[in-house]
């Protein structure tokens, strides 16, 4: 069975965008050199990226054009199959690169179904609502959370309120004294359930 890893930056206090739904408070690509150069090893072990539309729509925008030529990590991820969820699209073009694969309906049973094939790893970025349904079904295997030393006070969580309690565990982390991120790496730890407190 194929890897779904979900690979997000946060700000400290948990949110994966900003209160305009924005992320313009990722670190820059001079001062992020150094997580671009294991962002490109990583992308090595994978191929195939899923995306919820608004992300493609952030994505498309950047990478497949001259804005990501500064970008070391830009020719590989241009080239990985792409896989759009969207109801509201039919084609979804990736500049001089092959077309991403639009898919429709439920995407929670389209990922099940994906992660059936045989393949490297699959991995998703951005797309909250696609990610918190993702948890929802017990479909993620790995989480890579960037932290950014960053206090927004308000925008869109990564792990929404309302979710259950449990429990992940720590297998790797790096620290990038550039920027002050802290990478982790967690995978969810099915066997031991932590109790809801009373």
């Amino acid at each position: 069975m194929r890897k779904l890893i979900v690979e997000e930056w946060i700000s400290l206090d948990g949110y994966a965008a900003d209160r305009n739904g924005t992320t313009d408070f990722f670190p820059s690509t001079e001062e992020n050199r150094y997580s671009d150069e294991d962002q490109l090893r990583f992308l090595e072990g994978i191929d195939t990226i899923l995306l919820g539309r608004k992300t493609y729509d952030l994505f498309v925008d950047f990478w497949p054009t001259d804005k990501s030529k500064q970008e070391i990590i830009a020719p590989r991820l241009n080239e990985i199959r792409k896989v759009v969820f969207s109801n509201t699209i039919k084609n979804a073009s990736w500049g001089k690169w092959p077309d991403a694969t639009v898919v429709p309906g439920d995407a929670v049973d389209a990922v099940r179904n994906m992660k059936q094939d045989k393949g490297k790893s699959i991995v998703l970025w951005g797309s909250i609502s696609l990610t918190q349904a993702l948890m929802k079904a017990d479909l993620i295997d790995e989480y890579h959370i960037q932290i950014i030393p960053i206090r927004l006070g308000a925008g869109r969580l990564l792990f929404p309120q309302e979710e259950e309690n449990k429990e992940l565990r720590l297998i790797g982390n790096k620290m990038y004294e550039a920027t002050g991120v802290m990478y982790l790496k967690y995978v969810p730890n099915i066997h031991k359930p932590i109790p809801k407190s009373k």
